[in-house]
């Protein structure tokens, strides 16, 4: 099974939740992006019970901040892992964020924390295990600093292209290089 992890204020509607939610329907293989908390220690927690109680093989998927909690938990279970434009320092670049947000799904109003950021540092890897890893990353990401993946993963998998953005343009086009590293 593939779970998707989606990234800050956002769903496991996204758009990118629903590309690949479709590619592997048409695959006829078990995936799944659960919509999680804004408060990260219910997001870890409802994606490990998920992982505990899941008797299959699982893979994981992460964009963005969801990428910073897939290193966490591939880290943890031994698990592979696909960051597409992962946040590596959430603690830091989520400090701008700070009070009343909205959903990128449905407009709801959340207030993000400074407790939040203190949460996020609990979850930081120092060394992932690289060989578990393919990262997808743009150059072009108006969002993140993609030299801060590309360094702290710089023996894994990695994909750099020119350009792009934040949410990763044209994913499409790894749908089956990413479903390879995953097997």
């Amino acid at each position: 099974m593939i779970i998707y992890i989606h990234g800050f204020a956002s769903s496991g509607e996204g758009h990118k939740a629903k590309l690949f939610r479709k590619y592997y329907k048409n695959k006829n293989k078990k995936f799944m992006a659960p919509s999680l908390s804004y408060i990260p220690e219910l997001a870890i927690q409802t994606l490990e019970e998920i992982i505990e109680n899941t008797q299959e093989k699982i893979s994981l998927m992460g964009s963005s901040l969801g990428g910073y909690y897939v290193t966490y938990l591939a880290q943890k279970y031994n698990l592979k892992a696909v960051l597409i434009n992962p946040s590596v320092y959430p603690y830091i670049t989520l400090q701008k964020t700070l009070g009343f947000m909205q959903s990128f799904y449905d407009g709801s109003r959340f207030e993000w924390k400074e407790s939040y950021l203190e949460m996020l540092k609990k979850y930081e890897v120092q060394e992932p295990k690289q060989e578990n890893f393919m990262l997808l990353l743009q150059k072009g990401d108006e969002t993140l600093d993609y030299t801060e993946a590309a360094n702290k993963f710089a023996k894994a998998t990695l994909i750099i292209e020119e350009g792009g953005s934040h949410s990763f343009d044209n994913i499409e086009r790894y749908f089956e290089r990413t479903e390879v590293f995953l097997r």
